[in-house]
């Protein structure tokens, strides 16, 4: 017994010490960092700092508010205080997403996404990206994206047919929530696309019911604010002396997801050594982790170059959260945008989708319906899945500047001094609502504002649209193609054979922070992520006589 409490008095004072030391070190950091000269937040909370009024405005979509009070570039308090560097600077967001191997994702951000994604494209940084990113761009090129528009249009009239179901149910009015069977979609359309397999979510088979439950466990698992959440960031060890209570439930959605993806390597790889004999075009060396698998093995690639079938078996999760997560998101944000934000624009869509002779429309018919195209940039500008991202400096540097600031002393800056370990936030959501390069209405829904895009967001470094959705350099999304046409494929689809009313007000309707921003109730917040929607047969106006 004694020898326990010593124990416990021995760890508990170690704790203490190390707490102790890493409060001298954030208050000595404090005291010396460059971003002192910055304009700065007035830090309302000891232990969450700006976060809470940050996480805010993200889910109350009001991104953007903290910039038009501080100015473009400004210091704010994250944990116990400490200062970060906030911009939305397009120079400076620049050079930090250009210089991939000078900032890279914060240790915690990467920690969190290994254990959801394992170490994939998505996580890893500098060579080993590089060579990840290599052997994988041929399987998200154009070319292979057209290959797969057939299977994104099969899918969305399966849902539409569905849905018609439902409303025939219902007696031809039919109240949908749209975001599961959205998600339910693009599973499966990732499970053809991605591993040349059938889940059968949107029939509800058992197989996609264990993986889609495992992935929302995940993506919801640590999204709470919380003390113990900050601690745990604050100091790691504690994530497993104090372990949370979804943190066992967490783990085994993570063995689930693993030996799905086992099982999805082990047949993409046996397909390919089947299929090595036949011609290119046939339709198993089609799928993304065929594609991987046998680009892993090609001829030009040394030994040292491929990539180890652990991190082959990383880009499963990757893949999943690229063709399903976000796209099944953003498609959702579409619909409540042309239900409530903008209804006219739902009737302008349709029109034009109706001018269209075919239900199956190849990528490039798709590509070729301006209004369409119109709606997904500004859903992807409006309602972002990922409304901010962060960097770590991995050396000393300097950043450069389109708009200088001004210090407390009079001074005028046109550039910022960045020390080694210096945390920034690249706030994806605010840049895309900044109302200096989108104008007054920024936050309004208008496709309108595509026919004419303005001067200033050609400075925004993304790497599609005028806008940082998709990030841009060497770490900007793989998967951006793929996301496109699909969701274009689903609008196309519902837009046609559907309208669309909001089923609760609109002022009911809130965001939930997470991996990406999903919908939900504030009136019934424990209801977990949704998006009702009243959905009804479209009708053709019956011709004058």
């Amino acid at each position: 017994m004694g020898r326990t409490c010593l124990l416990v008095v021995s760890a508990t004072a170690t704790l203490g010490v190390y707490g102790l030391y890493k409060i001298a070190g954030i208050v000595y950091r404090e005291w010396s960092s460059p971003l002192r000269v910055l304009p700065g937040t007035k830090n309302p909370s000891f232990i969450y700092g700006d976060l809470k009024e940050l996480w805010e405005e993200e889910d109350k979509g009001t991104s953007g508010i903290l910039v038009e009070k501080y100015g473009t570039t400004f210091r704010y308090k994250s944990l116990f205080g400490i200062s970060r560097l906030y911009t939305t600077d397009t120079k400076a967001l620049n050079h930090i997403l250009m210089n991939s191997y000078d900032y890279e994702k914060l240790p915690e951000s990467r920690v969190a996404l290994t254990n959801i994604l394992g170490a994939g494209l998505l996580v890893v940084e500098g060579d080993k990206h590089k060579q990840q990113r290599r052997i994988m761009n041929p399987a998200f090129g154009p070319a292979q994206i057209r290959e797969l528009t057939d299977i994104f249009v099969r899918k969305s009239i399966q849902l539409r047919d569905l849905w018609a179901e439902e409303c025939t149910k219902q007696g031809g009015q039919g109240r949908i929530e749209i975001l599961s069977w959205l998600s339910w979609t693009t599973l499966d359309v990732i499970g053809l696309a991605g591993f040349n397999y059938e889940f059968n979510a949107l029939m509800r088979d058992s197989k996609a019911n264990e993986l889609s439950e495992a992935f929302n466990i995940i993506f919801q698992a640590g999204t709470s604010v919380n003390v113990m959440l900050i601690l745990r960031a604050f100091i790691p060890a504690l994530s497993w002396i104090l372990p949370e209570a979804g943190d066992a439930e967490a783990k085994k959605a993570s063995l689930t997801m693993s030996r799905i993806g086992e099982e999805l390597l082990s047949n993409s790889k046996a397909a390919v050594s089947q299929n090595e004999s036949l011609e290119k075009d046939t339709w198993k060396t089609r799928d993304l982790l065929s594609l991987l698998v046998r680009a892993n093995v090609a001829t030009d690639l040394t030994e040292s170059q491929q990539m180890l079938d652990e991190d082959v078996l990383a880009q499963i999760p990757t893949f999943i959260v690229a063709g399903h997560e976000t796209t099944s998101n953003a498609t959702t944000w579409a619909l409540f945008a042309l239900s409530s934000q903008n209804p006219d624009a739902q009737t302008k869509l349709r029109n034009e989708l109706l001018t269209v002779s075919t239900d199956n429309p190849t990528m490039d018919e798709l590509n070729a319906l301006p209004y369409l195209d119109a709606v997904v940039r500004e859903t992807l500008r409006l309602h972002a899945p990922v409304s901010m991202t962060s960097r770590i400096a991995m050396k000393d540097d300097v950043l450069p500047l389109a708009v200088p600031f001004t210090d407390s002393k009079g001074v005028i800056h046109h550039e910022i001094r960045i020390r080694k370990g210096e945390p920034l936030l690249i706030p994806i959501l605010a840049l895309n609502r900044d109302k200096s390069i989108w104008g007054e209405d920024a936050h309004e829904f208008r496709p309108e504002r595509w026919e004419s895009t303005p001067d200033a967001a050609s400075s925004i470094p993304g790497v599609w649209g005028h806008m940082l959705t998709f990030l841009g350099g060497p770490h900007s999304c793989i998967g951006y193609r793929f996301a496109l046409v699909e969701m274009k494929a689903l609008l196309f689809t519902l837009i046609r054979s559907f309208e669309f009313e909001l089923a609760v007000p609109a002022s009911d309707i809130g965001k939930k922070a997470g991996i990406v921003h999903r919908p939900i109730l504030l009136s019934n917040p424990e209801g977990g992520s949704q998006m009702p929607l009243l959905v009804k047969a479209y009708q053709p106006p019956l011709e004058e006589p």
